[in-house]
């Protein structure tokens, strides 16, 4: 099984963020509905699978609850899409090296922003609540649960720690994910740090698209879109620190410093042209 040096994993990472800072706004925002769809179906999936339970079992729910949540981040990866937590390392990535200006950084996270929550809230309501899989007694005691969890117990210090914590192993999965040459080794690569943010009761700011909407939509009391919002807010900024400082310019600092521009790069400060094909990963 063949994989990439970390310099090397460096390079691919600084001309993928590149390259998606380039793309076209109608690319990024179909690719960013395809993903937040993606970790939509991710999501919903795990709330049946894990729904009903019992309590005795300690952690071993939230273990298969992000066993199953790893689909997520594979289908982003394997089959092309535009998730805004990964963009959050490889595009200021890029811009560290001077492959994208801060204006394309910003165009970009945001429109695939837009994506991501179109594609979470049409599964929470269509694939969720319309097709009447949360209208089970224990999925939706399960997404109750989640929902609740995440929108009311958690403190706004807590909601940016774990956002800290989940975007790291988030993107490291990425980074990882760059280092296979095999399908085979993507999905191992990724499947241990998505398990991991789940079990460990992380916040992911696209997942929570999914999650608290999907709860609203099929009726769980005493939650509102108010505190889907300020739940978005903190988990949002922090997956923006756990990407940007534990994982591009930690290893802007060890590798990608050190990568030179190679011909056709874009710098910075010059005009940016769309690519004739741009790759959508991750």
């Amino acid at each position: 099984m063949s994989y990439k040096t970390p310099k090397d994993i460096a390079k691919t990472g600084i001309q993928t963020g590149s390259t998606k800072a380039r793309l076209s706004w109608d690319k990024a925002l179909v690719a960013g509905f395809l993903a937040g769809a993606y970790i939509a179906i991710a999501g919903l999936l795990a709330i049946v699978v894990s729904a009903g339970m019992p309590k005795e079992w300690g952690g071993l729910p939230t273990l298969i609850t992000g066993a199953v949540f790893s689909l997520g981040l594979i289908l982003v990866i394997l089959a092309g899409s535009e998730l805004l937590t990964g963009n959050m390392a490889l595009v200021p990535l890029a811009a560290m090296t001077g492959r994208a200006s801060l204006r394309k950084l910003a165009e970009n996270w945001f429109v695939v922003l837009v994506g991501n929550l179109l594609g979470a809230l049409f599964v929470a309501w269509f694939l969720g609540v319309q097709t009447g899989v949360l209208h089970d007694s224990s999925a939706l005691a399960r997404a109750g649960a989640i929902a609740h969890k995440k929108a009311v117990e958690e403190t706004e210090w807590q909601i940016f720690a774990r956002g800290v914590g989940c975007n790291w192993l988030v993107c490291l999965g990425v980074w990882m994910a760059l280092a296979a040459e095999d399908v085979a080794g993507k999905i191992l690569a990724i499947f241990f740090p998505i398990m991991a943010f789940v079990a460990l009761g992380f916040d992911h700011v696209v997942a929570n698209m999914f999650f608290l909407p999907a709860a609203i939509f099929a009726g769980v009391p005493d939650l509102s879109w108010g505190d889907a919002l300020h739940n978005w807010l903190f988990a949002f900024l922090g997956n923006v620190a756990g990407a940007t400082i534990f994982v591009a310019a930690a290893y802007w600092f060890l590798y990608a410093r050190e990568v030179r521009e190679e011909p056709g790069d874009t710098p910075s400060g010059a005009r940016e042209r769309p690519p004739r094909t741009a790759e959508m990963v991750r």
